[in-house]
Formats: structure tokens, sequence, C-alpha cells
């Protein structure tokens, strides 16, 4: 105990708190204080517990603590009967309660914090059920619910970037050498403009320079255009194979397909529906509420020790004995009758077993195939996300694979080739920069030479004109190449456009037959679902009322069995007093003195005669008190006055000692004498 109140002091007396207690003002402290000190720590934990408890009332301060530690999960020590302890404690502020909890508060404050922060997000409101009936309430529950589960992982992932080691230093570090980047660039920048502004004509050159790189991207978005055509020509050849795909998958299950072959398949699923719907689906829903419910009175039971555990053990055992006993009793009053009964039950208990199971096996397997189909189709959409084509499969494939074989030929020979050329870049990129040496040279003498004469920089103006008349011819030949290639695309896309159109056309007029086909057999299927309708309507119907009247009268079998039960249980008791009756006129009517005292009657008399012994007695000493109370009274007040007296004496004899003087005056012949 000294341990942790040391603990709590240390603590205290640390940021945040800084209370300059030691152990003695600690220990000395009022409940009241002592109750402050807790919601100051958990003031700490929780902002909002920032309260002043001398202006709250005791049974607020207890109901919010007692939250706020039910949150934070702390477990008293000890069973229920503690707790009421503790509840108790703590409203009174005891020190046996309060030390430990702050304790438990001052060792883990950080994660207590965390705790209680998620705690205001994370702690679901219970809404009953009747009000979930409404569709406003019912939307608003789940979206609180939506935004519950983005908190979580919003969390997680906040808790993950705090852990994955990106430091702020590193950031700044990072954002510092962006700076400089973006320093030298821009230095370097106007010392390219301050060199370009020495040169004649930089104004006119910049300005062929902007419509050269406009021109270029221009060409790039062209050719990006151009991709994206071809592209989506690629998606309409693929959806055409796909359109024809499943027409021919119509065809074939029109073909096959009759309006028998298809009622039957609507009755087994409506036959299925319904029994998960009307058995399967309540059972379930009934077992999860008892399953809630039991949960929830565990949850709102205290704490169990061992020896609880031990009793609730103890008890189980016994009701299982008791239950064998109550089974064996039953197999042996069973009548024939019943035994054909139960052979019957466990028949059909067995078939439910049966179908419930194969209810479950074909659920999941249709969820199996659901999840599948799910798959396939992420995995689609990943594929055609990546490279945009869908997945092939059969001959498609093999013909894919021919043409990778060809195509990893001609790469072979392509690289081939483009390591050949390799090998020439190298040479050329060797004689390139010993013609540039030699053109610096070249240069160097003619700057040389045109200095001399005067016109310096003649040279490099008129190489720059002819540079950009020649860019301009090229760019020029660019556009009409562009404007060349357009045209034929187009055409291309608007011939491919018709003959696309042509080789639909029987196909539309097939698809066209096929619809009408289709319209014929929804509006037969509707008139059979009408039919039906009808039909499981007056089926429903009959249904109700059989089972109106099954109800009916196994409520008169429950009363009837109701009704047996209590006479047999009135035989059985009238049984036991005949015997009694019987017993006792045996032992009564016996010639045995031993049987006779065991009869009722005669321990009755011999009670009876013995109770008359004991009121003679009583009524004589009744009587002798009766004689003797009135002497006995003038006795005791003769007695009374006896004392009086003699404590009026005692008084009297005591003041007379009291009032004695200190000598005696004698008078003899005349003269005054004073004895001490």
């Amino acid at each position: 105990m000294s341990d942790q109140i040391k603990f709590i002091v240390d603590n205290l007396n640390k940021e945040p708190f800084r209370k300059n207690y030691n152990l003695i003002t600690f220990d000395s402290l009022e409940p009241m204080q002592l109750l402050q000190v807790l919601n100051d720590v958990l003031a700490e934990i929780d902002p909002k517990q920032v309260v002043d408890i001398r202006e709250e009332m005791p049974e607020q301060t207890t109901k919010r603590m007692l939250s706020l530690l039910g949150i934070l999960k702390y477990k008293p020590p000890g069973n229920a009967t503690d707790m009421s302890t503790f509840r108790q404690g703590l409203v009174i502020g005891s020190k046996p309660v309060i030390y430990p909890v702050l304790h438990w508060l001052l060792q883990r404050t950080n994660e207590l914090k965390k705790r209680a922060y998620l705690a205001r997000f994370l702690i679901k409101l219970e809404v009953p059920s009747e009000f979930l009936q409404d569709e406003t309430v019912a939307d608003t529950s789940k979206q609180y619910e939506e935004l519950m589960e983005a908190f979580k992982t919003l969390h997680k992932e906040c808790e993950q970037l705090k852990t994955s080691g990106f430091s702020t230093a590193e950031i700044r570090r990072d954002i510092s050498a962006m700076e400089e980047e973006k320093d030298q660039l821009i230095k370097r920048v106007e010392r390219l403009k301050k060199r370009v502004e020495t040169v004649q004509n930089h104004q006119r050159m910049l300005k062929i320079a902007r419509q050269l790189r406009v021109e270029k991207e221009r060409e790039e978005f062209l050719a990006q255009q151009k991709q994206e055509q071809k592209n989506q020509l690629f998606h309409a050849v693929q959806r055409l194979q796909r359109v024809q795909n499943q027409l021919k998958s119509m065809r074939h299950a029109a073909a096959d397909a009759k309006p028998e072959s298809l009622m039957k398949r609507l009755e087994e699923e409506i036959k299925f529906n319904s029994y998960m719907v009307t058995e399967k689906f309540p059972k379930e829903l009934e077992s999860k509420k008892n399953e809630l419910h039991f949960l929830q009175q565990v949850v709102s039971e205290p704490a169990m020790g061992h020896s609880d555990l031990l009793e609730l053990e103890s008890k189980i055992n016994e009701i299982n004995t008791q239950i064998n006993q109550l089974i064996e009793k039953k197999m042996m009053r069973n009548e024939p009758i019943e035994g054909k009964l139960s052979l019957y039950r466990q028949q059909a208990s067995i078939i439910s077993r049966k179908k419930e199971a194969k209810a479950e096996e074909l659920q999941e397997a249709k969820e199996k195939l659901a999840n599948l189909e799910r798959e396939v189709s992420v995995k689609t959409n990943q594929t055609r996300e990546f490279d945009g084509t869908e997945v092939l499969k059969g001959d498609e494939f093999k013909r894919y694979v021919s043409k990778l074989r060809s195509k990893s030929t001609v790469f072979k020979k392509k690289h081939q080739i483009i390591a050949e050329f390799k090998a020439e870049f190298g040479l050329l990129q060797r004689t390139e920069e010993l013609l540039k040496q030699r053109h610096e040279n070249i240069q160097h003498q003619l700057q040389t030479i045109e200095e001399k004469k005067g016109i310096s920089g003649y040279s490099y103006t008129q190489e720059e004109l002819e540079r950009v008349s020649a860019l301009k011819t090229e760019v020029d030949e660019m556009k009409g190449r562009t404007l060349d290639d357009m045209s034929e695309m187009v055409k291309k896309l608007n011939s491919l456009v018709s003959e696309k159109k042509s080789a639909l056309a029987p196909v539309i007029k097939e698809l066209r037959q096929l619809r009408q086909k289709c319209q014929e057999l929804t509006q037969e299927c509707d008139e059979k679902k009408s039919q039906y309708d009808s039909c499981a309507a007056g089926l429903e119907s009959n249904r109700s009322k059989l089972e109106q009247e099954v109800r009916g009268l196994r409520e008169e079998c429950l009363q009837e069995e109701s009704r047996y039960h209590y006479t047999n249980c009135m035989i059985k008791n009238l049984e036991i007093q005949l015997r009694r009756a019987t017993d006792e006129m045996k032992a009564y009517v016996s010639s045995d003195q031993q049987e006779k005292r065991k009869a009722i009657r005669e321990q009755y008399t011999k009670n009876i005669a013995e109770q008359e012994n004991l009121g003679k007695k009583l009524r004589e000493k009744q009587k002798a008190v009766r004689e003797s109370h009135g002497p006995n009274m003038k006795q005791a007040k003769m007695w009374r006055d006896f004392e009086q007296l003699m404590e009026c004496k005692k008084q009297c004899f005591l003041k007379q000692q009291s009032q004695t003087p200190m000598g005696q005056v004698i008078q003899e012949g005349g003269e005054d004498r004073l004895v001490l």
C-alpha cells in the first residue's frame, strides 16, 4: 500500500498535475479533496471531465466517473458484493477504493487517453428496434455505422503513418532541397535570358521557337487522338464480338427453352425461397436473438470469480442428473403408441435436419458461385484496365499464342537489326565528335577573320536564318502530312462503319424477330404468373384457415393435457392421504404396543396430556402469585420507605458533621472557658 501511495504522489507531482504533495499531506486529504484529485486525473484523460465537484451533485459525480471508468475498462477487485461497496466508496471518497483507481489510471495515462478519444466516436448508440422501422431513422443509423467504419480505417491509416518512419524533419529537409532546386532553376533561366538577349533578332527567334513548341504539342495531341480512336475502334470490335456471342447464347437458350421447363425452374426457385423465408431464416433469427439476449445478460452481470464458477458447475451437474432421471422415468413409462410416435418423430427430425443441411449447402454453393462470378468480373476489369483487352478463351487464345510466336521471331530479327544499328551508331557518334571539333576550329578561324574584316556575327546570323527556314519548311510538310493522314483515317473509319453496318443488318433483323418472340413469351409468362398468383393466394387462404383450426385444436389439446396433469396430481395427493390413513388405522387397531405408540393419535394424546399437566402447574403458580401479590406489594413499599428514612438520616448526619465548631465554650462560676 505504501508503494502504491508513493507511486501516486510521484506522478501527481509531475507534469501536467504539479500538485506538490508528499506522503503525509496526500494521506491527510479529506474525501472531497481526494475525489477532486481523482476527477483531475480523469479530466487529463478526457477533457470533458473538467468539473468542480463542489458544484455538482454526488450522484451525478458518481455516475459520470463510473461511466468513464467503464469506458476505460477498469475492473474493480472482487465480485458483485464488492461492486456495491466500490460504488459506495466512490460516493463517500473512501481511500481503499480511490487509491487503486488512481494507481491504475496513472500507470497507463497515454493508453487511456487514446481509448477515451476513440470511445467518443466508436461507442455505438443503441436504437430500439421499433424506431428502426422508420426509413429515415434506419438510413441515419446506416450512415452512422458507415461513418464509424470510415473513422476506423482512417484511424488505422493514421497510426500506420505515425509508425511508418516518416518524420516532419525529413519532410522539411525535402522541402528545403526542392526550394534550393527551384532557386537554382530560376537563376539558370535568368542566365539563359541574358545570353539570348545578346543575340540579334532574339524576339523573332523566341516567337518561332514558341510556335515550334506549340506545333509539337499539337502533334502529340493529334497522335494521342489517333491512338484513342484506334482504341475505340478496337473496343467497338470487341463489343461486336461480345454481342455476337450473346446472340448465339440467346439463340441456343431460345432453342432449348420451353414454357414447361421455365415454369418448373421458377417453381423450384419459389419453393426454395419460400422455405428459406418461412422456415430457415426465422429459426436462425430466433437463435441469434436468443444468443444476443444471453450475451447481454452475461455482459450485464458482474465479473465472476472461481468460486462462482464452481457453484454454477455444481448446479449444472445437478440439473443434468435430474434431467437424466426424468428421461429414464419417461422411457420406463412409455407406451407402445408413444414408441411408434417417437419413431415417426425421429424420422421427421432426421428429414428436417437433412433438409436444412441441403438448404445450407445450396446457399453456400450460391454464395460461392456469386463470389466466383464477382472475382471473374474483377479480374476481367483489371485486365481491361491494364491493356484494354478482354480475357481470351479457347480458339481465340490459341490464335493469340500463334500470333505471339510469330511476333517473337520478328522481335528477335528486329533486336538483331537494332544491335547492328547500335554498333553503327557508335561509329557515327565518334565521327560526329571529330567533325564537331573540326567545325569548332573552323568557326573560331572564321570569327577571327570576320573580326579582322569588321563583319563579326555574319556567319552566325546566316546559319540561324537558314536553320529557321528549314524548320519552317519541315513544320509545313508535317502539317500537310498530318492533314492527309487525318483525311485518310476518316475515310477508312467511314468505310469500316459502313462495312460493319452492312454486316450487322441481317443480325439486327434476326434480333428484331427474337425480340418479338421474347415479348410474346414475356406476355405468356405474365399470364402464367397471374394464374399462379391467384392459385397461390387461394392456397394461402386455405392454408391460413387450416393453420387457425390446427392452432385451436392445439390449444384445446394443451388445455386437456394441463387438466389431465392436474387431476393426476390430485389423485396422487389423495392416494398419499389414503395411505397415511390406512397406516394410522393399522397402527391403532394392532395389538403391539410399539406400533400403537407410533400411531399419530397416540402421539397427539400424549402431547395433549403433557400440555394439560403443564397448564395445571402454570395455573397453580398463577394462583399462588395472586394470593401473595398484596402482602408482597406492602412489604416492598415498607422497604422503600425504610430506604428513604435511612437516606434522610445519612444526610442529616453528614450535615451535622460539617457544622461542628472548632472548640466548646463552658460557663462555670461566672467564668467562660474554651475547650479545644
